[in-house]
């Protein structure tokens, strides 16, 4: 020990070298700032791309072969040393592939992919139709076994050509239309349950069949509301073939899943102003989906998305749009009566108490399979779809509600080319109205004969406001034409069909409703009626417009509904003079006053309204024939004065100072009918 540690080298301390050489080792901040400076003219990649390899590599060799190397068992069982020269070799030559790889990266990118054979695009369509009978075949036979059919002809809509993508649209609505099943498929449940292999395969089916589905809805919505530039030579346009595919399923699976996605289709068409075919067909499916559907479901939402839509546009839409509310079963069908905040329920009438059932004996075990009964039936019912009668006349009763609050919105804002399908849907509808409501719409319907009477300052101010909100798009510019005879004809009529529809002769004493102002108005208005040329003609009556009438440049006419202009002067007078609530209740100067005016207005008008008026009178005469008997009597006379035929009011005109005088001149009128219904009418005259 002590030989060994004396030959142990002594340990040298590190002396701190002189001011002098630090510097010149280049711990100087000149010297370092001038090297960095050099350093930077540098150029380390050229010279290192500049080295010859050749010589790198012997030089690696020779350092490996004077190098010991542990020796290596090889696979055959002999040890020997390896050689590291070649895998050094390989990683430089990988180095060198892969920045000759990265050198030649740019000139790749200029060299142009060589393109596929194009095929013709007629060879591409009869490819495609091959294919789709192929699918559609395939779905019709066994719909079940080939799931991935769905996606395959999405896949093929995908083409750039546009008569693959108008095909493939048409397919797919047959094929679905075909395959989808009577009720609505659920989303599936994450169930830890084990399935059969049937329940597996249906199940896989039916969500195939639920995602194609969606996939397909999107493509309608996307080529029915974007526009296509498309030649006037190549047929129908996509967006056509869209709606009316929308419309079609609308009306074959009202009931199937995203019903809501369809219906937006069509009512997106319907709120451009611009009547088209397409238009038409969208308005349509919409009334026949108004009239089938049996539990009120489908048209709750329908309605929902309509009046959602009319309050976005501020109304501005056709008024055939609005109408389609008057192909609701629940006019005929609902028995309650709402408003446009809340719904009243019919309640059950008993005669005394209430009847007691007689409640029966049953055992403990007769219970529990009574009970056991009850849930299976309600499980059946659910399965098959069917909706109870109370859950469809809470739908009923929803969707009433959204139609009054449609109506008497814009009733309030006083839309105008909206305003006499609204006074002639609450005329329909007004068997449902809630008495609570009269008031507020009696008011209304007021406030709008006054406005009719002096329609020139509101024109203006609807002129005023339709510049300042004026909209972008070319479908709203559109000059209006208001027939205001025909909206207070529309207004008197709807006020004595709400008293019509309600509890026959208790209505009237029990709201304290007062008429007397439509009544008055009716009068005033007989003469100005009388002379109007259009008195006979309909919305879809077809006659020439006078060139020289500034104020019916354009088509205006009653656009309202098929019902004449002389219909609704007839149902006026009937309610008021042949009231159905109390027929025996109209007093005698309102019936002399009424019956001399429309005596008077028979000689100008037409021959059907002539007749039609001369009827009227018969039906007054034989109800009310021994108050109004003086009028054809000069030497009856109950009054002092003279007749007074323009006076503002009823009791101011004094009926009874004059006499029936024009029953000479309709007696030799040119008409046989009206001469007829002249010689029916003195014949009750005669019998009083």
């Amino acid at each position: 020990m002590p030989d060994t540690m004396a030959l142990r080298p002594s340990k040298r301390r590190r002396v701190t070298p002189p001011p002098e050489t630090r510097e010149s080792n280049g711990d100087d901040p000149k010297a370092q700032k001038q090297f960095f400076k050099s350093a930077a003219n540098w150029n380390l990649e050229h010279s290192y791309e500049n080295r010859s390899r050749k010589g790198k590599k012997k030089a690696a060799k020779a350092a490996a072969g004077e190098a010991g190397r542990l020796p290596v068992k090889t696979s055959s069982g002999t040890w020997t040393v390896q050689d590291d020269a070649a895998s050094v070799a390989s990683d430089v030559e990988w180095a060198e592939a892969d920045g000759d790889d990265d050198a030649a990266e740019e000139p790749m990118k200029e060299e142009t992919v060589p393109e596929e054979p194009q095929i013709p695009e007629r060879e591409q369509i009869r490819r495609a139709q091959e294919e789709l009978a192929k699918i559609a075949t395939q779905l019709n036979e066994d719909p079940e076994e080939y799931p991935g059919a769905f996606k395959a002809m999405a896949r093929i809509a995908e083409s750039r050509i546009l008569a693959i993508k108008k095909l493939c649209l048409v397919t797919q609505m047959t094929v679905y239309k075909d395959v989808i099943p009577g009720y609505r498929i659920r989303p599936a449940t994450d169930e830890t349950e084990k399935l059969s292999k049937d329940v597996k395969r249906l199940r896989t089916y039916e969500q195939s069949l639920v995602s194609g589905y969606q996939g397909y809805i999107k493509s309608l919505a996307h080529f029915a509301s974007t526009p296509y530039a498309e030649p006037k030579k190549r047929g129908t346009p996509i967006s056509t073939i869209a709606i009316t595919c929308a419309c079609t399923l609308v009306a074959a699976v009202p009931h199937f899943n995203f019903r809501g996605d369809l219906l937006r289709i069509l009512i997106r068409k319907l709120s451009s102003r611009k009547v088209d075919a397409d238009f038409i067909k969208c308005r349509e499916t919409l009334e026949t989906l108004f009239r089938e559907d049996e539990d009120g479901n489908a048209s709750m939402e329908a309605v929902s998305l309509l009046t959602k839509m009319m309050r976005s546009k501020e109304y501005r839409v056709d008024e055939s749009v609005l109408n389609t509310f008057l192909q609701l079963r629940l006019l005929g069908e609902y028995s309650g009566k709402a408003s446009q905040d809340s719904v009243d329920k019919p309640k059950e009438t008993y005669n005394g108490k209430k009847p007691k059932q007689k409640k029966e004996f049953r055992t403990k075990k007769e219970r529990k399979l009574l009970k056991q009964q009850k849930e299976a039936e309600k499980v059946m019912a659910h399965a098959d779809a069917a909706v109870s009668h109370e859950e469809r006349e809470r739908m009923q009763s929803e969707t009433l509600k959204m139609v009054f609050a449609a109506y008497f919105r814009i009733l309030k804002e006083r839309v105008p080319h909206l305003m006499g399908a609204v006074l002639e849907g609450l005329a329909r509808y007004a068997h449902l109205i809630n008495q609570d409501f009269f008031g507020d719409l009696l008011e209304a319907l007021k406030q709008l004969i006054a406005y009719t009477e002096t329609p020139e300052k509101e024109d203006e101010d609807a002129e005023m406001k339709g510049k300042d909100g004026e909209d972008e798009d070319d479908d709203d510019d559109v000059d209006v034409i208001r027939d205001t005879s025909r909206e207070a004809l529309l207004c008197t009529v709807t006020a004595f069909a709400l008293l019509e529809g309600q509890d026959a002769h208790n209505a009237r004493s029990d709201l304290h409703l007062d008429l007397s102002f439509f009544i008055t108005h009716l009068y005033r208005s007989l003469f100005p009626l009388a002379v109007n040329p259009d008195l006979e003609l309909g919305s879809k009556s077809l006659h020439l417009v006078d060139p020289n009438d500034s104020s019916r440049s354009k088509s205006s006419g009653s656009r309202i509904n098929v019902q004449t202009t002389t219909v609704l002067l007839m149902r006026c007078l009937s309610g008021v003079l042949l009231p159905p609530w109390n027929i025996r209740s109209v007093p005698p100067l309102r019936l002399a006053a009424f019956t001399k005016q429309l005596m008077s207005v028979a000689l100008q008008l037409p021959e059907k309204s002539c007749q039609a008026m001369l009827g009227l009178l018969n039906e007054v005469l034989h109800t009310h024939g021994k108050k109004i008997n003086a009028l054809w009597n000069t030497e009856e006379r109950k009054g002092d004065g003279t007749f007074k035929p323009f006076a503002e009011t009823i009791e101011g005109s004094n009926p009874f100072t004059t006499t029936i005088w024009e029953g000479e001149l309709l007696r030799k009128h040119y008409c046989p009918k009206v001469r007829e219904e002249h010689k029916a009418m003195e014949k009750e005259i005669k019998n009083l």
